[in-house]
């Protein structure tokens, strides 16, 4: 059966029964109650926690050089940190969503026109960076910090599913999201998102998941990590990281990883141009994948030098936003992470989203199609693999 034919058999009744559950809970996550989930894959390769709320990865084990296990996802021991005001602004660890990253005044049009200046039926969405100039993941009550239900669940498999009511935040129709985690033999790490809404709408989701494949073990900071990914092109951006509708070069700047380099090396290197925004230093940045067409080999890579573990990432996504840490300070690091005498720092982990081009609905020029509706399902599909490097 084809996707959409079995979305729009399950809709209806995804109406009847969860549209009525999704007001008897809190939609925001203050004060929730909190469910918990752990797989491991069946090799027993790695290990990880899930919650309910934001449909949140809150740890993630894999084995080092030495074949100890090491958490390498950043965040909270204690899960009820998890429901706070500052988690939902911090995004440690969930998805984000109806769209995410950031739009340009919280407004587009349907059909898509330049800054939302077209004909078409214009939309306002909760601006909520910025001092109420932009909208930032969805508005200031997005998917991540929503109640997600826990609708299956096996030893190496959760699955979460979540009813967006049409008009919350300002985004048009009702969004039916299902987000299903799997963990396989070899340390692997599979992701699958899939949404279908009742009328056109934006859909744009990512995982917004902290990384360190140190576990802070050896530093805190991200010399030791280097990174590689074919990509020619990055979204240029303003001052407030909102894109110009400009894809720029990265010859002959910082935002070259076509040769591995050390990120964390790479750091200063951005100070001159701030490419993460005005007053910023770090990357905070959208690059669109020289390889589009075939999904099954990586895009990315990243790796430790000093724990050995490497991470590489296939996804059917056209574009990767990576973000540098550049102001967590302050925020207790997990016991296992060298807690809670410590803190997580600037620049000592580094988050990375596989996505669409970032605000595609006020930028036509990019030619790419981010209304869903009945007739297209949104589908997003990625799969991360971890290893150890060979001497």
């Amino acid at each position: 059966m084809k996707l959409q034919h079995f979305y729009r058999l399950l809709l209806p009744f995804t109406y009847h029964f969860a549209f009525g559950a999704a007001y008897l809970q809190k939609r925001n996550a203050a004060d929730a109650t909190i469910q918990a989930v752990n797989i491991s894959s069946p090799d027993g390769s790695a290990h990880a926690r899930f919650i309910n709320i934001g449909a949140a990865v809150v740890n993630f084990w894999v084995k080092d050089k030495n074949g100890t296990f090491r958490d390498l996802i950043i965040g909270f021991d204690n899960l009820t940190e998890y429901t706070t005001e500052a988690a939902a602004t911090d995004y440690f660890g969930p998805i984000v969503g109806r769209y995410a990253n950031r739009i340009r005044n919280g407004t587009f049009t349907i059909p898509v026109s330049k800054d939302a200046s077209g004909p078409g039926t214009k939309y306002q969405i909760i601006e909520n960076e910025n001092n109420g100039t932009d909208t930032l993941h969805g508005g200031s009550d997005g998917f991540n910090s929503r109640v997600w239900n826990i609708s299956q669940t096996a030893n190496n498999r959760v699955s979460f599913s979540l009813l967006d009511p049409d008009g919350y935040q300002g985004f048009p129709g009702n969004v039916f999201t299902t987000i299903t985690y799997t963990l396989k033999n070899e340390s692997t790490w599979d992701i699958s998102m899939h949404a279908l809404a009742d009328q056109e709408t934006p859909i744009m989701l990512s995982g917004h998941h902290y990384w360190n494949l140190e576990a802070y073990e050896e530093t805190d900071n991200l010399s030791g990590h280097w990174v590689q990914f074919h990509s020619s092109k990055y979204v240029a951006t303003d001052g407030l990281l909102i894109p110009t509708g400009e894809l720029t070069s990265v010859e002959g700047t910082p935002l070259d990883f076509n040769v591995a380099k050390s990120i964390g090396d790479s750091i200063n290197a951005t100070a001159e141009a701030q490419y993460c925004g005005t007053g910023c230093i770090g990357f905070d940045n959208c690059w669109i994948y020289d390889q589009q067409q075939d999904s099954t080999k990586p895009k990315f890579s990243i790796w430790s030098v000093n724990s050995g573990i490497k991470l590489e990432v296939t996804t059917n996504q056209p574009a990767l936003q990576l973000y540098t840490c550049n102001g967590i300070t302050n925020i207790p690091r997990k016991v296992d992470q060298g807690g809670l005498n410590a803190n997580y720092t600037d620049h000592s982990c580094l988050v990375i989203e596989q996505e669409d081009y970032i605000d595609g609905i006020n930028n036509p020029e990019f030619d790419v199609n981010q209304i869903y509706g009945p007739e297209r399902p949104y589908v997003w599909e990625s799969s991360y693999r971890f290893s150890v490097l060979q001497d």
